[in-house]
């Protein structure tokens, strides 16, 4: 199974090298020289890349990598999602801590054991996560702090939620 680490932002330069998005809590290990990144480009189509450098600039990295060395063929990725396979990842000693991947698909049920929805997605936004729930073909955003989802049971395929009123309800 692969995960997403990064997005293709832009190019950076003449030389190929690429404006990247950073969408994982180890860059240093996932943006290492040497480590190959697959790209998903928009329709569907992949690429295997390896990473020749990586380097922080302005809250992305500056990536080049070894099959992109012009302008022309930095601007073909633009827009690309840059995945790992999940097998690579080290695991959390957090208890805390969890992958993206881990979480969707989970259940979502109230304190009651009441299923409430499955997680679609976990969606980083500037304010923190927040876990993307399918409710019967409509989904519902809910912040994924410890008030409102206390229990995160990656073993038994459940999250469980203490939602404030309202979160869950229909819109009109």
């Amino acid at each position: 199974m692969d995960v997403v680490v990064g997005r293709v932002a832009k190019a950076h330069g003449v030389r190929g090298e690429l404006a990247v998005d950073i969408r994982t809590d180890s860059p240093g290990e996932r943006f290492r020289d040497g480590v190959t990144v697959t790209a998903r480009f928009r329709d569907g189509t992949t690429r295997p890349l390896t990473i020749a450098a990586a380097r922080p600039h302005s809250g992305r990295l500056l990536v080049t990598f070894e099959q992109v060395v012009t302008r022309e063929a930095a601007e073909a990725l633009r827009g690309a999602l840059l995945l790992a396979d999940t097998a690579d990842l080290p695991p959390s000693d957090d208890p805390d801590e969890f992958y993206d991947h881990e979480l969707e698909g989970l259940r979502a049920e109230l304190g009651d054991g009441e299923v409430v929805g499955t997680v679609q997605e976990v969606v980083h936004a500037p304010g923190g996560e927040l876990l993307a729930l399918d409710r019967g073909g409509r989904t519902v955003l809910v912040p994924f702090v410890q008030a409102i989802v206390p229990v995160v049971d990656v073993q038994g395929g459940r999250v469980v939620l203490d939602p404030p009123e309202g979160l869950l309800d229909d819109a009109g």
